[in-house]
This record gives C-alpha cells, structure tokens and sequence, in this order.
C-alpha cells in the first residue's frame, strides 16, 4: 500500500450529528473530501461507523473518532458531539485492532485481545457490572478473561469470538422479541444477559468470527460455515421460524455448496461471499439492499408487484449476485452497502479483515446499493438503489478502504475524485 499522505479520503451521506468528519452537519450526496485529518502521517487500517458516529483504526493502533457523543460513545470523557476525527487519548497506552460501533455505543478490541466499551449501558450492552451506567471513556471488560480475536455490535448487544472459538453475547437487545416469540418457553441466558454470557449451541463448532444486527447475530466457523440466531422476521436467519433462540446453521447448498470465507450484517439483511468470491445476499429487500432488482429506464422493478408468499420465498434464500464476484472488500449499513470490485483481486480470503487479499487495487470500482435518502450511495441522488452500481465520482480511482455506518459511507483511493463529474 502507498503512504498514507497520498490517499485522499471520501465520506458522503447522513451527517447530522458530524459523523463525516467534515467540521459541519449537512449531509452529503456526493463523496466528498475529508481535508482536515489528524492522522494523515499514518496508515489507516480500518474504518467503520455506528448509529451517528465513525471510527477509524490506523497501523499504529491509535483511534480516531468524530459524531454523535451524547452516551459517551465517542470515549472522549465528554458527551459533546464531535465534528472533526479526534483521537481517543484515553487509549494511547493500548493498540487497538478492531472497532465495532453500535447504536449509541462503541465496542472496542486491542491487540492483547482485551476488549473496552464506552457509550450507553441501557440494556447492558457495554458488558460491564449492571451497577455502573453508561461510560465516557472505554471501560475494560473484565469478565472475558480468554483472548479475544473478533467483536461485533448490534443496535444494543454485542458480540466476542474467543482465540479457542467460543462465542459470548451481552446487551438485552433482542430480549423483548425472544420472549415474545418463545411464550412459554425458557429462552438462552445469553439473550438476557447484561455480561458476557456463553452463546449456547456452538458447542461443537470453533467460531473466528461475528457480526451483528438490529436484533439478530451471526457466527463463521473455521470450517466455513454460518451459524444464525434472533429475529428473522425479514428472512435474514432462512428459517422458517419467526425467532431463532439459538444458532442454526445455515446449509451449505445455499451457498452451492461452497464454503463461506466472510459474511456481514446490515440490519436486516445479511451478504456472505465463498472462499471463490461469489456473493450471496439474503434479508429484507423493499430499500434495494439485496441489490438484485433490474432497472430499466430509470424505473425501477417494485418489490410490492411481487406477492408476498413470492417475495418471502425469493428474498429469504442466498442468491448470488454475479456483477459481486470477487469483490475485494464489503462494507454494511444499516440499509445500504458498498464493495470494491475489481478484475485482479481474487487472491483469497483475509482471515481476520474477512476480504479479499489484493496486493494493488488498479482498475477497481467501488459499487453501492440500497437505502439513499441521506446520499450514502454516493450517486448524488437521494433515491434507493436496486442493483449494484459504481459511484460514478470515483471513475477510476485506486480504491483501498470503504466503511459504512447506519447511514453514512467511507472511503479511501489514492487518486482525487473526478471532477468533472462533481461539477456536472
């Protein structure tokens, strides 16, 4: 990868709280920009976002936060919001890896494998002692005592995968529905629980790796395989049940028989890609965010023309879609998605980032889809997108790093924007 000084930065979409960046609270249409970044000497190694705040990780494990602050999500000992990145100083002393953000919440893993959490505690979903309230700056997590190798946060519970492929869950998120729909019944303790609890049924599996949603979880296995639980009420779980209590396997012959190497989470639908490159998505669809509707004309095919015995049973089975093949990277929203694909990227799986390993991304595109009211599409409009489609301010550029939030997009390439188009 080329140094950092000479990649620009790109956000677009929903920015009402300062989750872009951009020193203002104006959404964007178009991507944009992000001049102003205090860690432009370093490598940026991941960037991600949550319900109004963003979170970048750079090579040298210091994070950098902006947006909404008003739980103390952003860990900066404060609860005001942030316009700009600013670095969380509170964990100078530690090398951060990964960053999931939730809601309201922030969800953070180091390189020793202990995991902090900052923001709102409502429903427990920081995973600290039910007597202490929400947290301005991260709190370590005291009772995952085994190394932690992968987090995952949801609207208001979290996930963590063990380096021995134990998988706990914490927050009461998707308590209420799991009573709901399990009248009658004992329901796990994980689904209550406010600290880390042991997700039952994967006993016979080893976990590396989880996502989260709205109200469902998911796990990947060493083996390739993809285990689900919680709300399926959009299909997201392909089950036939309303609510999964505990993880279910999803079959292999959904996925052709091929075996899953990443998967990620909007919130309420879900895209997988094999270890050959093809990508499956399944879930709700009435935004686009499955990107399989055609479109002709301008005009769009509406999912409601479809019955909706018919649209169940098309939308809540894996379906490849074929212009994803070999997609470097993936990024979720909450209803929207992005992917980088590119003609020379099928080299393989990255076992921890979960995308493709690409040594240049010369000739890539950087494709969007689904909910658009804010821009986070990129497109300069605001309105849904049912089929994948390049972002055309990009054109050619040399893509290395997208991240999504609830509603909003990053991105970074080495070459500017085209600004040809910025101007039409």
């Amino acid at each position: 990868m080329v140094s950092n000084s000479y990649i620009c930065k790109h956000v677009m979409g929903t920015n009402s709280y300062g989750q872009l960046g951009l020193g203002h609270k104006e959404d964007v249409l178009l991507p944009q920009s992000l001049e102003i970044f205090p860690c432009n000497q370093q490598r940026i190694k991941s960037i991600t976002g949550g319900g109004g705040h963003s979170a970048v990780i750079t090579d040298a494990g210091e994070l950098f936060v902006c947006g909404q602050n008003k739980e103390g999500q952003l860990g900066l000992n404060h609860t005001e919001d942030v316009l700009c990145f600013t670095l969380c100083t509170a964990l100078s002393s530690l090398h951060v890896i990964q960053v999931a953000c939730g809601w309201d919440f922030t969800v953070i893993l180091t390189e020793n494998g202990e995991v902090l959490s900052c923001g709102s505690n409502s429903f427990g979903q920081l995973g600290l002692p039910q007597t202490l309230g929400g947290c301005l700056s991260p709190q370590k997590i005291e009772s995952l005592r085994e190394k932690i190798v992968n987090v995952a946060a949801g609207i208001r519970h979290a996930l963590a995968a063990t380096e021995s492929g134990l998988v706990f869950q914490w927050g009461t998120g998707m308590a209420s529905r799991a009573k709901r729909m399990n009248q009658g019944r004992t329901i796990p303790p994980f689904l209550t629980a406010k600290e880390p609890c042991r997700v039952s049924g994967l006993e016979k599996v080893k976990v590396k790796r989880v996502t989260a949603s709205s109200y469902h979880s998911v796990s990947l296995t060493d083996k390739g395989e993809l285990y689900v639980w919680g709300s399926n009420k959009h299909g997201q779980l392909v089950s036939k049940e309303i609510f999964l209590a505990e993880p279910v396997k999803i079959e292999a012959n959904f996925f052709l028989d091929e075996k899953i190497g990443a998967v990620w989470s909007g919130w309420t639908h879900l895209v997988a890609q094999t270890e050959s490159g093809k990508v499956f998505t399944w879930g709700r669809a009435d935004y686009g965010q499955l990107g399989r509707s055609s479109v002709h004309d301008g005009q769009r095919q509406e999912v409601c023309r479809i019955s909706e015995e018919h649209s169940e049973q098309l939308f809540n089975v894996p379906v490849p879609v074929p212009c994803l093949t070999g997609a470097s990277q993936i990024a979720c929203g909450s209803e929207h998605n992005l992917a980088i694909v590119g003609a020379e990227q099928h080299r393989g799986i990255h076992e921890c980032t979960g995308r493709l390993d690409a040594s240049a991304a010369e000739g890539s595109q950087c494709f969007s889809w689904g909910w658009n009211e804010h821009g986070m599409c990129g497109d300069g409009t605001e309105a849904n997108i049912y089929a994948p489609k390049p972002i055309p301010a990009f054109g050619s550029a040399e893509l290395f790093l997208i991240g999504c939030g609830a509603g909003h997009s990053m991105a970074l390439c080495q070459t500017p924007l085209d600004v040809t188009h910025r101007e039409s």
